[in-house]
């Protein structure tokens, strides 16, 4: 396994930047580390034509591909996490005050699968009763994953802008369109910071978003591999989580990473799978729920775990 070299594409973070450097490797095998931006290109790549032998994904994305038998297996490699309450915004003018004015509305979402629709869904759901049938979801795109059928009441605009979409009237709320500046938008959540924090107390979830995958070939030819990328990756993220407590000056990601700590007191890039079981699979659930895959799987069928 010594010659092995592993077409790899993840993110550049604060804790895979040492694999990317070399300042970190490993005595087995080496990484041949490619550069993708944006990120989400990596699942889609991953997904539809298997490109990489280790990549970045989507949590939702990888669910619902490992439904459609495509062939790669996650490690519990959680590489981005995130709360939820601030990823939907509204248009002023559409008079939405609370999650329940949403239902008869359309709300603008990338795609039906994608994570941050999932989770925020999933909140609007459990924690405000809003009913999702009762909301018609608009996409700006396609699905990752080809072969997936969304449900009746999710379309597709002929705008691929969330905000040129939300803007313009066609919808009333977007769902994952990163930070917007405009006089005409503003957030369903305006103290989403302290529900966050209030509804991490309750659930003790910490909200994956995107994780490592592995090619099942790679690890069926080398059954130890797994151990092998998970410890090089957790002695990235121990290095990284060492300089971050220690830095008197901390970037834009590094203040992302404390605040992330912050909420939940504890290691903000946990790779600890026993840890993360219940959020993974409450996760699953809200799949099924929302019509992503017909039936529950098993954190464990999931996981190539170490």
């Amino acid at each position: 396994m010594s010659n092995l070299t592993l077409d790899t594409a993840v993110g550049n973070y604060g804790y895979t930047d040492t694999l990317k450097d070399n300042t970190i490797t490993s005595e087995h095998f080496s990484f041949n580390h490619i550069e993708v931006s944006p990120v989400p290109m990596i699942f889609r790549r991953m997904v539809r034509g298997l490109e990489f032998d280790v990549a970045e994904m989507a949590l939702s994305t990888y669910i619902c591909a490992r439904y459609h038998e495509k062939q790669f297996t996650a490690l519990p490699i959680f590489l981005t996490r995130s709360f939820y309450h601030d990823a939907i915004v509204c248009r002023k003018s559409a008079n939405i005050s609370e999650p329940t004015d949403l239902s008869g509305r359309k709300v603008g979402v990338r795609s039906y699968t994608l994570t941050p629709g999932v989770w925020t869904r999933a909140l609007l759901q459990t924690e405000y009763g809003l009913d999702l049938d009762s909301v018609t979801w608009v996409l700006s795109g396609d699905e990752h994953v080809e072969e997936y059928t969304a449900p009746d009441n999710v379309i597709s605009s002929d705008k691929n802008d969330l905000l040129e979409m939300l803007t313009s009237g066609e919808v009333d709320a977007v769902i994952g369109a990163g930070p917007i500046s405009s006089d005409e938008v503003s957030p369903l959540f305006a103290n989403s910071h302290e529900l966050d924090s209030k509804w991490f107390a309750k659930t003790n979830i910490y909200p994956v978003s995107h994780l490592l995958v592995v090619k099942d070939q790679i690890l069926q030819e080398n059954p130890h591999l797994k151990n092998e990328i998970f410890n090089i990756f957790t002695s990235a993220k121990d290095l990284y989580l060492k300089e971050l407590r220690s830095t008197q000056n901390p970037s834009a990601r590094d203040k992302t990473q404390l605040n992330l700590s912050k909420i939940i007191d504890g290691d903000p890039v946990s790779y600890d799978f026993e840890k993360e079981r219940n959020g993974l699979d409450t996760f699953i659930k809200f799949n099924v729920d929302q019509n992503i895959i017909p039936e529950y799987i098993s954190p464990e069928n999931l996981f190539a775990t170490p």
